[in-house]
């Protein structure tokens, strides 16, 4: 398994970062996180900061766990519950951490599967150059909503509701994650993680130029900036990861 990938995070236009990300890649699997903080200033950035590191921490023993088991969705679940209870061990007495939330989309390559993990409004997408072919739902009104047909796919990054999210992660555990059990990748597939700053504001036809073969990582720098542009002065921190396999 051949993997390029590339990596953005950007301001926008707030004072602050309070998205995060991470990644691992190594001969036997390949780990990639994004996560977008929530609950103000500090609260939020930390959310998405100790949610990645609880995710590191515990790669190497969940990773051989998912390698050598039948059941990689079980041993995901509770390696992001083992990320969520170091969530609280790094908030220690901190007063924020009942206030911090944080979304995730989470990705895990090895020889045998894909998988998938997310929680909020941040996405997982797989495509070819040609085609979308997969995306994560999000847990918001909006997405509700459209799987219900009263609103277009193009209405939903703009809807008045966009940022009213029904699940996200928490030290509480009050929301669970789904995780999407997927084939291997394939040569000339793409996975693309992003925050909803980034892709409130590109379409699917341009989504796909982060599959071009040629000129991914130039297409990211150009989505990003096209899409604080969109914002016009009001854009959310922009976060996006493009994984291709050679």
């Amino acid at each position: 398994m051949q993997l390029e990938f590339f990596q953005l995070t950007v301001l926008g236009d707030r004072k602050i970062n309070q998205d995060s990300m991470a990644h691992i890649v190594n001969d036997d699997y390949a780990l990639f996180i994004v996560a977008d903080g929530l609950g103000g200033h500090q609260a939020g950035e930390k959310a998405s900061q100790f949610f990645c590191q609880g995710m590191l921490k515990f790669s190497q023993t969940y990773c051989s766990k998912i390698i050598a088991q039948n059941n990689p969705a079980e041993v995901f679940l509770a390696w992001i519950n083992d990320a969520i209870n170091e969530m609280r061990v790094l908030f220690a007495d901190d007063q924020l951490a009942s206030k911090a939330y944080t979304t995730c989309a989470i990705l895990y390559l090895d020889d045998r599967i894909s998988m998938a993990a997310h929680c909020g409004d941040s996405r997982i997408y797989r495509m070819t150059p040609q085609e979308i072919l997969w995306r994560t739902r999000d847990h918001s009104i909006p997405q509700d909503l459209l799987d219900l047909g009263l609103i277009t796919e193009d209405q939903l990054a703009q809807h008045s509701e966009q940022n009213q999210l029904t699940r996200s992660i928490n030290v509480n555990k009050n929301h669970g994650v789904d995780i999407k059990l997927l084939p291997v990748i394939s040569k000339n597939e793409t996975f693309v993680l992003c925050s909803d700053g980034f892709w409130g504001h590109i379409k699917n036809g341009e989504l796909l130029e982060l599959a071009d073969l040629e000129s991914n990582k130039a297409n990211l720098t150009k989505l990003t900036r096209l899409s604080i542009y969109r914002a016009n002065g009001k854009s959310d921190n922009v976060t996006v990861m493009s994984i291709r396999c050679r």
